[in-house]
């Protein structure tokens, strides 16, 4: 059965959401979310767990992206 992975990229300003990608974020984090609504709302968790979120909206940016993953696909770890 296949599941999600919520994904929450931390990104420059300068960068614009187009090219923002795992490559040159700031931050990745991930969790794994029973289904693509879960994606909706798996990067809250993410940033509710962890680091210092004080620069989003100024210097930074929050991105968040959803993946498939199969039962023989690996799951990035947080």
């Amino acid at each position: 059965m296949d599941s999600f992975v919520a994904i929450l990229l931390v990104c420059l300003a300068g960068v614009s959401p187009a090219t923002c990608d795992e490559t040159n974020a700031v931050e990745v984090r991930s969790t794994r979310v029973a289904n693509e609504i879960g994606c909706m709302s798996g990067w809250q968790e993410i940033v509710a767990r962890g680091g210092d979120t004080t620069e989003v909206g100024s210097t930074t940016y929050l991105k968040t992206l959803c993946r498939r993953v199969t039962g023989r696909d690996r799951v990035p770890q947080p």
